[in-house]
Order: C-alpha cells, then structure tokens, then sequence
C-alpha cells in the first residue's frame, strides 16, 4: 500500500496522476461503447465522432507520461510509490492502443454500412465479445483505482473467453463467404473488427497483471491461470 509522505505535494502528485489514469480509462470505456453503437445502429455520425475523440486519449497519455516522468525526477518515488508510477506509464500505454482499436471498429462502421452491400450483417457474436472486453476493462481499471488485485484471475479467464468466441465467428465468417462469395469485402470488413475487439481484451488484460504488479511487486505476464491465482492468494 501507497505510504503517506512527510510532503503533501507528493501524495498530492501521485493522487493526480492516479486519478488521470483513471479518466483515460473512462474515456477509452466510453470509445468502446460508442463504437458498438454505431456499429450496431448503422450510426455514421457517431462513428466519426468516435474517430475524431481519438486525439482526446492520445493527449491524455502524454500528459500523465510527461506528469509520471516529473514525479520521477523531482520526487525519486521507491518502493510501492515507484511500482505505481511505473504501473500508471504501462496501463496508459494499453489504453491508448484501446482506443486506437476502438477508432478501427468506429472507421469500419462506414464500410459496412455502405449503401450497395449485398448482404446487411447481424453482430450477435461481435457484441457479445465487446460487452465481455468491457467488462474486462471495467474490472481491471476498478483494481487500480482500488489496489485490488481478486478479479485478475477472472480478467484472464476472460481473456480465453474473447479468444474463443473470437475463433468461432472467424469460422463462421469464413463459412459465409464459402458459399457466397459476393459476400467477401463485408465479411473480410467484420473479421478486422472481431479482431479489434479481441486485441482491447488482450491490452484489458495486461492492465490487471500491472495492478498485481503495482500492489503485490510481482510479475505475472505470461503465467498459467491457476499460477496466477496462487501469486495472488499470498
């Protein structure tokens, strides 16, 4: 747990800082979702303002790397002050790449939803797969922001489930387009959103091995699910 310091400015800085991280993460939430709206309603208008809020986390992230850089060199943080910062420069790191999925799905909306296509496609294993990464994200973001640590396991069993669900509609895109091919551009189209979606769980899930990281001071990138359930019980 975070000490309190004899200087107020510090525990001031690094509440700042945590509480940025935090606001990037609830900007990147809201990415997400607007990009299923869209995609989901056929809403153009609200994709391209999806797109366009973009530059919004990409500001962000240099400003809490710049303000992560100044806590390091004016205060010299050790220890669980130190894990944090480091924790906050990764989490803004998949954050922003979140949203630059995000931004991906909000620009495919336009080409599927074109006028011409010969087929209108239904999202039901898109959306499924979009409400569990947000969920992932909710849960790792509500660990940093509470030095909890319980859901990590959890976040990873999600992981495989976004994996899994991501495999099954890749067979069923491709089964479509076997025995239609005039339906190749717009499935091909759904098949780079499905893998959007698939990378956010993955950069979701990286965010809640930092939290163990950050409260707990171990590493378990690239550990089995049951390992990390150990390394979290200690």
């Amino acid at each position: 747990m975070p000490q309190e310091h004899t200087y107020k400015q510090f525990d001031a800085d690094l509440e700042h800082m945590r509480s940025r991280v935090l606001s990037m993460g609830g900007l990147v939430e809201q990415q997400i979702s607007q990009a299923m709206e869209a995609l989901l309603n056929a809403d153009l208008e609200l994709a391209d303002n999806t797109v366009a809020q973009d530059h919004l986390v990409n500001a962000m992230e240099v400003e809490i790397d710049e303000a992560c850089a100044q806590i390091i060199a004016r205060r010299q943080p050790t220890a669980s002050d130190l894990r944090m910062v480091i924790t906050a420069i990764k989490t803004i790191t998949d954050l922003e790449r979140i949203g630059d999925e995000a931004a991906k799905v909000a620009r495919m909306v336009r080409k599927i939803h074109e006028a011409g296509r010969i087929v209108q496609p239904r999202f039901n294993q898109i959306r499924f797969m979009s409400e569990i990464v947000l969920d992932m994200l909710h849960r790792a973001l509500d660990g940093f922001a509470r030095l909890d640590v319980h859901d990590t396991a959890l976040i990873a069993r999600k992981d495989r489930a976004v994996d899994e669900e991501y495999n099954l509609e890749l067979r069923n895109l491709i089964t479509y387009m076997m025995e239609d091919p005039r339906t190749i551009k717009t499935f091909i189209d759904i098949m780079f959103v499905a893998k959007s979606i698939e990378r956010m769980g993955d950069h979701a899930c990286n965010i809640s091995e930092y939290v163990v990281y950050m409260v707990k001071g171990k590493d378990i990138r690239h550990t089995k699910i049951d390992e990390i359930e150990r390394d979290i019980e200690e």
